[in-house]
């Protein structure tokens, strides 16, 4: 299937390739060396947790494995030896038809195009995830390997995370999968238990930049000087930096600042100014943008509070689950933003109080 066929990837993020079309990963070396090392030693595990914020290649380390391991299906095969990292040539034919999505021992679960509403389903739901019954079902093509990507993890509703169970709990001979996750603390526990979590770390401000500037559209549109800013306050994720150079995100960033810096008081007029300007048609990436600060101001507050003891340290992971599930819901529901906003900078000034 072309890249111009079928409808609008939920995976994708423009201008960035797809994650099956990167052939470069930045960043986590010891990530990939772990991989590399479990397969070669033949101790893959077939369930592998791959967790860390958006945006920081959780995906494109999951499609450099599947290629790898389809195009060298032989763990203790001469190349695997000698292998020094999980890079395949893009002239590979695993490479070309993992590329194409046209790879039979390749399965990647996301949440689906919904034809009536002309838009991506909220959820990756249990009709998805029985196509793994199938998949795993059938004679592998090539080699005997069969993977599935699940990106992420995070959409799965509950009839989908269990029926996901059911096939994590007696996994097929030689499959393997790879659940990308954001959240995991959001994931069932039984998923989690019987996956083997590989934690990506966020890219280095280098690291970052070095993405950026591989995007031609980016660095058609932005200078040095916009590049450089974006990444050092993009906390190592690239979707964040695409958001800082898409929204205006530096006054934004100054506006939220200015906010959280004066809890537990909140300034009305400026909250509701926020609330509207974020709720305006267009402005998906400085809503997103938000919630990421706001994660940021409660993790500073964790790491602060881990320090000397702080009391409240189970309050504030438990804000950030829950402000998260509701901006994932006022996303995928297309819910009005200004309620989240406000409310979210209420509880905040809540927990400033306290």
């Amino acid at each position: 299937m072309s890249e111009g066929d079928g409808p609008p990837e939920a995976d994708r993020r423009d201008p960035c390739p797809h994650p099956r079309e990167t052939t470069t990963l930045v960043g986590h070396h010891a990530a990939e060396q772990a991989l590399l090392s479990a397969y070669r030693a033949a101790r893959m595990h077939h369930a592998w947790l791959v967790t860390g914020p958006e945006g920081i290649g959780k995906a494109t380390l999951a499609y450099r494995l599947a290629r790898f391991v389809l195009a060298h299906p032989d763990p203790i095969a001469e190349e695997v030896r000698r292998a020094t990292d999980l890079s395949v040539s893009p002239d590979h034919p695993a490479a070309r038809r993992i590329a194409s999505r046209a790879h039979p021992d390749l399965l990647v679960l996301r949440r689906g195009w919904n034809a009536d509403r002309k838009a991506h389903y909220a959820e990756i739901r249990v009709d998805d995830v029985r196509r793994t019954t199938s998949f795993f079902g059938s004679t592998a093509g090539e080699g005997g390997w069969r993977i599935a990507i699940v990106d992420a993890a995070d959409d799965l509703n509950g009839a989908a995370a269990n029926a996901l169970l059911k096939v994590l709990e007696e996994p097929p001979p030689r499959a393997i999968f790879l659940l990308l996750s954001a959240t995991p603390r959001l994931l069932p526990a039984p998923v989690r238990s019987r996956s083997r979590t590989l934690a990506l770390k966020p890219l280095a401000t280098a690291e970052t930049r070095d993405v950026l500037i591989s995007i031609p559209e980016i660095v058609e549109e932005h200078d040095d000087e916009a590049l450089d800013a974006a990444a050092a306050h993009a906390e190592g994720s690239v979707a964040r930096a695409l958001s800082l150079l898409a929204s205006d995100g530096a006054s934004l960033r100054s506006a939220v600042a200015g906010l959280l810096d004066r809890l537990p008081a909140v300034e009305a007029k400026a909250a509701h100014a926020l609330a509207e300007d974020l709720a305006r048609r267009g402005a998906e990436e400085r809503f997103a943008l938000f919630v990421d600060l706001v994660g940021d101001w409660l993790h500073d507050r964790v790491k602060a509070g881990a320090a000397i003891g702080e009391p409240r340290l189970a309050r504030f992971a438990e804000t950030w689950e829950k402000t998260a599930r509701a901006a994932r819901e006022v996303e995928i529901f297309n819910l009005d933003r200004r309620p989240f906003v406000l409310e979210t900078l209420t509880e905040l000034s809540g927990l400033a109080r306290r």
